[in-house]
């Protein structure tokens, strides 16, 4: 542990840096005056080892040549940082390094870092001792992630202070990311506790559903998280009408065979990393498709080829339908109203007027009109429901984070200085941080 100087007068620096730490990737930038997303990298969150036995540190999988069989180890579970070994050499590489893009000292640098809503309070005990301790920051504001997003919707009047000083009134923020999925209510800036829903389904779990019905169905892939994760994204979308969809999959029986239909099943040539480093989309050719599959099988060039047909609406269909895989949890919309019902009904019009989606699932084609068209059949007809999708909703929270990182007076009453830390201990930073 770094040799401590001596208490010096209570201050705070004059950089922040704002960390979004996903359980798949960490958004971390500098807090700056303007919105410009370019100030935000994303950095896997990862230690990944390929099937050479080469390991790579956080952004140095982007030198990796090889994806096949890579095991990746994952500080963050279930969307809390379970594992601060791991996730220390990760920030020490991309944020602390002297070759990282952001090169940060932490000593002359505020620390604003986001975690999932209701973490459990051993875990944050363990984030403050080692940003306190290990790495030494000025001050800390640790918080969800979703305290910074209602400084992304504030629509002020001509007389009101900045845009970037204000919490919107009302937000409705559903997050989909990697470990969950989770609806929080929001009323200026401030999350209405008991009304917090999760859903345990997020990209992890579409990914290795994905995995199970690719290896159960055609080829073993259980040992490539990384080339389906590109498949999930590249392919998947949420159905609008889930049984019409399924029809038009079907082959029919023995007796009854019937055409694909073309424009939802589709070929996908996996990557060799030799001549292909992603992979390809095709139109479906069965004969096509069996004459490679035999040429495969022997000696020469192989190519790989998976034919994809209700695994690419099925797996995303999870969201709105875990009962699919026996999961005794509602889908998405139900969980939207279960939170709405939590709320005073006098809330709902600016509720369901101001419904923010937000987290890499937001990404996946289909999926807003689908939550907007299940909701619509399930609010009230008399309010107006908006839902809206920001251009980036991975950097979402981050550029949250980032305005309300840019008025210093906010930050000055939220954060907690090292020398505060110091004098009161890990107990007293818990209580600021629940009562702020």
């Amino acid at each position: 542990m770094p040799v401590r100087n001596a208490p010096t007068p209570q201050r705070q620096a004059d950089r922040t840096l704002v960390v979004d730490n996903g359980a798949y990737s960490i958004k971390a930038g500098y807090a700056v005056p303007g919105d410009d997303l370019e100030n935000c990298k994303v950095i896997p969150n990862c230690i990944a080892r390929s099937r050479d036995r080469r390991v790579f540190i956080a952004s140095q999988l982007a030198k990796c040549k090889d994806y096949g069989e890579m095991a990746f180890r994952r500080p963050v579970e279930k969307g809390y940082v379970v594992n601060w070994e791991g996730e220390k050499a990760i920030w020490e590489q991309s944020l602390f390094d002297s070759h990282s893009a952001l090169q940060c000292k932490p000593r002359d640098t505020n620390l604003i870092l986001t975690e999932a809503p209701n973490c459990p309070q051993a875990l944050q005990t363990n984030s403050d001792q080692i940003i306190f301790e290990e790495f030494e920051f000025a001050s800390l504001y640790r918080c969800p992630g979703l305290f910074g997003d209602p400084y992304n919707n504030a629509q002020p009047s001509p007389s009101s202070p900045p845009i970037s000083q204000l919490p919107a009134e009302c937000v409705l923020l559903v997050d989909s990311g990697y470990s969950h999925t989770t609806v929080t209510p929001l009323l200026r800036g401030r999350p209405i506790q008991p009304a917090i829903r999760r859903l345990d389904i997020g990209g992890k779990f579409l990914t290795n559903y994905l995995k199970e019905l690719l290896s159960l169905r055609q080829v073993d892939m259980r040992e490539e998280s990384y080339i389906v994760d590109e498949i999930k994204a590249d392919t998947c979308f949420v159905s609008p009408d889930f049984r019409h969809d399924l029809e038009r999959t079907w082959k029919g029986g023995l007796n009854d065979r019937r055409d694909v239909d073309l424009s939802v099943v589709i070929d996908y040539v996996l990557p060799d990393y030799e001549s292909l480093h992603h992979g390809v989309i095709r139109v479906h050719d069965p004969t096509q498709t069996i004459r490679t599959r035999k040429l495969a099988a022997g000696p020469g060039p192989k190519e790989m080829v998976l034919t994809l047909g209700n695994e690419r609406f099925a797996v995303p269909e999870l969201l709105f339908n875990p009962g699919d895989v026996g999961m005794k949890e509602v889908g998405l919309p139900d969980l939207v109203m279960q939170s709405l019902a939590m709320v005073p009904r006098g809330l709902w019009p600016g509720m369901l007027a101001n419904v923010v989606v937000v987290g890499g699932n937001a990404k996946i084609n289909g999926f807003l009109e689908r939550l907007e068209a299940e909701l619509r059949t399930r609010a009230p007809s008399e309010f107006i429901l908006r839902i809206k999708c920001p251009e980036d909703p991975i950097k979402y929270t981050w550029l949250g984070g980032a305005r309300m990182a840019s008025n210093q007076d906010t930050l000055k009453q939220l954060a907690v200085t090292r020398q505060e830390y110091e004098e009161h201990g890990h107990a007293w930073v818990a209580r600021q941080f629940a009562s702020r």
